[in-house]
């Protein structure tokens, strides 16, 4: 016996006794149809459990209701925030968000980015790993709007929110070298990513302020942001002579991961080395040694780059203009930094 057919737009109109274009009014314009046949069309809706078909809405209406959201790595808490914040603002205008995952590959996001033109999506939220831009030639292509996240753009190449990355470099690194430190490294994930080339540049500020060369700074370049990373730049430190007093990480997965390799060896956090960390993640103020961190306000983030591109595609796109969000981040200090004899 064959597969029952999924009920249709018709067989609902037939059971209620209405028209399908009276069905069509109920679903999109129930304030034009009467509250009796209302309510006879939503019971039938419910007993044959009609579900109807976006798909064919969307070629009706010439307009998606989905989003798409492309990130660096979801295995990353801060991303996770970034997508809260964005689907939060979705749902409140009546919108989807697709969500997927580059791994910081411009391979993995140039076709992630095909497959949202092909699916036409109403607009997309990336944080670049590409920083050329060109893997967003396919948007511009087909006409989607888009909205770069975790990475200012200039406004007239489209919207951007995105958190000083330069500023936060320069706060992890002035806390450390106040707190007495002077051979510093600076763990960062690979240096395609703006952000951690400008975290990077942050930090050689705060260096050169305080009459420092950039040889004060050892830079070590993880693989990728995450913890196994991060173990693997603590085996790197241990190993290096001088040890740096004082290490930057770009996150907190890979400060987490530096923390796990220097305990392991035997290295006290931060008696022996001061350790900072970048995004606030909940895991930061919960680590074996709560760790100091440059928090950025993820959530926010997400919620206003969404808010950007649902205004760039509502009913008063017209009148959108491309603008350019910078968020201040904020130095947290834990005891994975502060000099010994404060935490006594």
């Amino acid at each position: 016996m064959g597969r029952a057919r999924p009920a249709g737009i018709k067989d609902v109109a037939d059971a209620a006794g209405v028209s399908v274009g009276t069905v069509s009014n109920v679903i999109n314009r129930p304030e034009s149809v009467t509250d009796a046949t209302r309510r006879r069309v939503l019971n039938a809706i419910t007993r044959l459990g009609y579900v109807r078909s976006e798909s064919a809405r969307q070629l009706r209406a010439g307009s998606s209701r989905m989003l798409g959201l492309l990130v660096l790595d979801m295995a990353n808490p801060f991303f996770v925030a970034v997508a809260a914040g964005a689907e939060r603002s979705a749902r409140d205008a009546g919108l989807g968000v697709m969500v997927c995952d580059s791994a910081e590959s411009t391979e993995e996001e140039a076709a992630y980015l095909t497959i949202f033109s092909e699916q036409r999506v109403r607009g997309v939220l990336v944080s670049p790993a590409d920083t050329t831009g060109k893997t967003l030639d396919v948007l511009r292509r087909h006409e989607i709007p888009f909205v770069s996240v975790d990475r200012v753009v200039p406004s007239e190449n489209g919207c951007s929110v995105a958190v000083d990355d330069v500023t936060g470099g320069e706060l992890a690194v002035r806390h450390l070298l106040q707190a007495g430190h002077r051979r510093l490294a600076y763990v960062s994930g690979p240096m395609h990513l703006a952000q951690c080339q400008e975290r990077r540049d942050g930090a050689l500020a705060a260096l050169a302020a305080a009459g420092l060369p950039p040889t004060a700074l050892r830079h070590i370049e993880a693989a990728r942001l995450d913890v196994a990373s991060g173990r693997d730049a603590g085996a790197r430190l241990l190993g290096a002579q001088p040890r740096p007093t004082a290490v930057f990480c770009a996150n907190d997965l890979l400060a987490l991961g530096v923390l796990q390799a220097l305990y392991d060896a035997g290295v006290r956090v931060p008696e022996d080395t001061a350790l900072v960390g970048y995004d606030d993640i909940e895991f930061a103020a919960a680590a074996a040694v709560p760790l100091t961190s440059v928090r950025q306000p993820a959530t926010r983030l997400g919620a206003l780059a969404a808010g950007l591109l649902i205004e760039e595609t509502g009913a008063r796109a017209s009148a959108h203009r491309h603008r350019r969000i910078v968020l201040e981040p904020e130095l947290v200090v834990r005891a994975s930094s502060l000099p010994h004899r404060r935490r006594a």
